[in-house]
């Protein structure tokens, strides 16, 4: 059995992460370009990867391939229907991120809402010691409490930003889906989160039906200006439309963990403003605390020996 990790580099590398646990041949790449994928994978029965794409073109040249462990939830990288078309059984990893994800949401709102970004630049340019008093006031600082939440996702991580908000004393909508209607008393129709809440934080997956789920026509319906935050997939929210949304002051600021591209090409147009105050991002961190990169990558190696053992999980074909 010969198994290939192809993005090994998307955790710590001073994390200790155990090998399957019966005979095998492993092979682990740091990276992997999209050109190397089919030569690296050659001979290999299963394959590792994050956010390595496998898609029909790659596939059809891997007759060796039986099974690709996914080492995250988000599984857009894989063609799951050529995958099923060959056989490839394709696992991924569920509920790991339980409270990294939430709490990384609930940093970038915090140093949002309370101005901290913008604080500490001050202090840093020396505007402390001209101030003449024991404060200044430069940026707006709201509280958390008696807040309108949106939720845009209500599965593990959605409702793990919710436990925390209700901590804050925040009210919590949960957003049926952009176009859908008739999902229940549970939710909040789309367009009344775009009119009430104050802090908007994607919790969904990128698909067909979700991408672009904000962009211009849903930022002028923002009656309360408010802040926009995704820790989910780039693609959720147009980037583009996000900044002119920023500096026309439709929303009051942005909060995001990821991009359409990963790593960012130097014209995304979020990288222009990322030097405001009322801007932060971060470069796909939110999953990455020591607890959830021991827990995924468990779950990654318990679904190859599962496979292995005629008794697959976390299937998504």
């Amino acid at each position: 059995m010969k198994v290939v990790c192809l993005d090994k580099a998307t955790y710590a590398p001073d994390l200790d992460l155990h090998r399957p646990d019966f005979e095998h041949e492993w092979v682990e790449y740091d990276q992997t370009a999209p050109e190397d994928i089919v030569s690296r994978l050659e001979g290999a029965d299963v394959c590792i990867t994050n956010k390595v794409p496998m898609r029909d073109e790659t596939l059809k040249q891997l007759p060796d391939l039986k099974m690709i462990s996914v080492s995250a939830t988000g599984y857009d990288v894989i063609d799951v229907p050529a995958c099923r078309e060959r056989g490839i059984v394709v696992s991924n990893v569920r509920g790991y991120a339980e409270n990294t994800v939430p709490e990384h949401t609930f940093a970038l709102i915090l140093a949002l809402r309370r101005g901290i970004v913008g604080y500490r630049q001050d202090v840093i340019n020396g505007e402390w010691e001209k101030s003449g008093q024991f404060c200044f006031h430069t940026h707006m600082i709201r509280d958390l409490a008696n807040s309108t939440l949106g939720i845009i996702g209500e599965g593990v991580i959605g409702q793990g930003v919710a436990r925390i908000a209700r901590g804050f004393g925040m009210k919590i909508h949960f957003a049926a889906h952009k176009g859908v209607e008739g999902l229940g008393p549970l939710y909040t129709p789309f367009e009344q989160v775009l009119e009430e809440a104050d802090i908007i934080t994607m919790h969904c997956p990128l698909n067909a039906h979700t991408r672009d789920t904000l962009g211009a026509a849903e930022f002028a319906k923002m009656k309360r200006k408010p802040l926009i935050i995704n820790t989910s997939r780039g693609g959720l929210v147009n980037e583009a439309d996000l900044v002119t949304a920023i500096e026309t002051g439709q929303i009051a600021g942005a909060g995001f963990d990821v991009l359409t591209k990963e790593p960012p090409e130097p014209n995304n147009p979020l990288l222009k403003i990322i030097d405001r105050p009322n801007v932060i991002l971060t470069p796909h961190v939110a999953w990455a605390s020591r607890e959830a990169q021991t827990e995924c990558w468990r779950q990654t190696i318990d679904n190859i020996e599962n496979f292995v053992a005629n008794n697959p999980s976390n299937t998504v074909t």
